[in-house]
């Protein structure tokens, strides 16, 4: 795929090394000094790298814009990433546009209406986390889907758990939740009915917010703070 990344700061550099690993053809825009040196030392090619302004037509054209697959909006600024959003969106029909959002009282202006299709809001996500942290003992949010509705969550199979030496099938799992994938130590176990619980086995599962609750009764201490 061919993605254009708009502001190659620690954001924006960290999406880029990773796409680049993916073998995806990426292009950097940035031009402010200190980021331009940060990308380069920490291993972007040269090649991935564009001197320039985002918000400009010129440079958005320069970088490949017109045969980009995804672009991304990182910059530290809201108004940046809104403007670079739109022009991708409704100039050049970018098929897909994500957006960071800096300051989470501007989430509601990262919308459909100003050309995002998804929207990444940080602080949001990291509040998330950190209350899902208070309130589920043995669960974790990794990652929000769906507008939020879903979750990809790792469950931490408690010592007391009443499910420890079932197998899946045995288990009464809510119907709102997938189970991915379980590990131990070095171990990666894609779940079945006949495969059995262990204390201390982390789970990887897709689960909406009643679900979460039902999957820390089932695998957690089976309280909730």
């Amino acid at each position: 795929m061919k993605i254009i990344i708009v502001g190659g700061g620690q954001v924006g550099g960290y999406i880029a090394n990773l796409l680049v690993k993916d073998h995806h053809s990426v292009t950097v825009i940035e031009n402010r000094d200190k980021a331009l040196q940060a990308l380069k030392k920490n291993g972007l090619p040269d090649e991935c790298i564009l001197t320039g302004d985002g918000t400009d037509a010129a440079t958005l054209e320069k970088a490949g814009i017109t045969r980009c697959n995804a672009l991304v909006c990182a910059t530290g600024l809201d108004e940046t990433n809104l403007t670079v959003a739109m022009m991708a969106k409704f100039e050049y029909d970018v098929p897909k546009v994500a957006a960071r959002v800096n300051n989470p009282n501007n989430a509601w202006l990262f919308n459909a209406g100003m050309g995002i299709d998804v929207k990444i809001n940080q602080a949001d996500i990291i509040g998330h986390m950190i209350a899902d942290e208070m309130n589920y003992q043995s669960i974790m949010t990794l990652m929000r889907l769906s507008k939020g509705e879903y979750s990809i969550v790792r469950v931490r199979v408690d010592y007391q758990s009443s499910s420890v030496g079932k197998t899946v099938a045995e288990l009464s799992l809510p119907a709102q939740s997938v189970l991915i994938a379980i590990y131990e130590e070095e171990a990666l176990i894609i779940p079945h009915g006949e495969t059995v619980i262990r204390a201390g086995q982390f789970i990887l599962a897709f689960a909406d917010e009643q679900a979460m609750e039902e999957l820390n009764r089932i695998f957690g201490s089976g309280t909730i703070e």
